[in-house]
C-alpha cells in the first residue's frame, strides 16, 4: 500500500511539473512569435529587425519544442492513469506531431519563407510514405479506434471470431500498443496487429460461459433411422420373428 501511494504521488508530481513547465514555455513561444512577426524583418535594411526576427525565431524554436514535449507528456500521463498506458502513448504521439508541425509553420512564416513549394514536396513525400508504410499506419489508426471504442480492455477474457486468424478462439488480453494487441491463448502468447483485431468480431466471455475446447459431458442420444432398429441402443427390445403361414402349418 505504501509503495503504491508513493508511486501515485510521484506520478502526480511529475504531471504537475509537466504543466508547470509547459504553460510558461508556451507563453514565451507565443510572445516570441508575436514580437518577431510584428517588429522583425528578414529583408529589411536596418540591422535591428534582422537581429530581432532571428532571435525571436530561435526563442520560438527552443521554447516551442519544450512546451510541445511537456504538453504531450502531461496529456499522455493523464490519459494513462484514467484509461490505459497505450492510450497515453497514442495521445502523446498525436499531440507531439501537431505541436511540431505548428512550430515549423510558425518558424517559416516568421522568416518569410514561402511554404507553397514545401507543401507540395511534403504532400508528395506523404503519399510515398503512406503507400510504403500503409500497414504500419493502419495499425496506428486502428489502435486509436480501439482505444476510443474500447471493445475490450487489458485483462478481459474475450472470444475472437476472425477468418484471417483461423476461426473462433478464446483469449485473455495482456496488453495493447500502437501496433499490436498481445493476447494469451491455449497455444501461448500471440501478438495480433491492431488492424486485424479491429476487423475481427470480438466479444466478452461471461464467467458462466464454457470456453472453447471443452466438451459437454451429457449422455449421448441415439438416433434411429425410420424403418430400422438400432441394435446397440441401450434398453432396446429384441426383435421378434413373425411366423409366416407356411411355418404355422409345419
Amino acid at each position: 500500500m505504501q509503495r503504491s501511494q508513493k508511486t501515485l504521488e510521484v506520478v502526480s508530481r511529475a504531471r504537475h511539473h509537466n504543466w508547470e513547465v509547459a504553460l510558461p514555455t508556451g507563453a514565451i513561444a507565443l510572445a516570441a512569435l508575436v514580437v518577431g512577426s510584428a517588429f522583425g524583418a528578414v529583408h529589411g535594411v536596418r540591422v535591428e529587425p534582422h537581429v530581432l526576427v532571428w532571435t525571436s525565431a530561435a526563442v520560438l524554436l527552443v521554447f516551442g519544442v519544450i512546451s510541445t514535449r511537456r504538453v504531450a507528456a502531461g496529456l499522455g500521463a493523464a490519459i494513462s492513469t484514467r484509461a490505459m498506458p497505450a492510450a497515453g502513448a497514442a495521445v502523446r504521439l498525436v499531440v507531439s506531431a501537431i505541436g511540431y508541425i505548428f512550430v515549423v509553420c510558425a518558424e517559416l512564416g516568421m522568416l518569410d519563407v514561402s511554404i507553397e513549394h514545401l507543401l507540395v514536396g511534403a504532400g508528395l513525400a506523404g503519399v510515398v510514405l503512406g503507400i510504403a508504410a500503409q500497414q504500419s499506419l493502419g495499425n496506428v489508426f486502428a489502435s486509436i479506434v480501439l482505444l476510443l471504442a474500447q471493445p475490450f480492455i487489458v485483462g478481459d477474457h474475450i472470444r475472437i471470431r476472425s477468418g484471417a486468424l483461423g476461426g473462433v478462439f478464446d483469449a485473455v488480453v495482456m496488453s495493447l500498443s500502437l501496433t499490436y494487441v498481445t493476447i494469451r491463448t491455449e497455444d501461448g502468447v500471440l501478438k495480433i496487429p491492431n488492424s486485424v483485431m479491429l476487423a475481427a468480431a470480438v466479444g466478452p466471455l461471461s464467467p458462466g460461459q464454457a470456453p472453447l475446447g471443452t466438451q459437454s459431458l451429457a449422455t449421448p442420444t441415439v438416433t434411429s433411422v425410420p424403418g430400422s432398429t438400432p441394435a446397440s441402443a441401450p434398453g432396446a427390445a429384441e426383435t421378434s420373428i413373425e411366423s409366416s403361414p407356411d411355418s404355422e402349418k409345419e
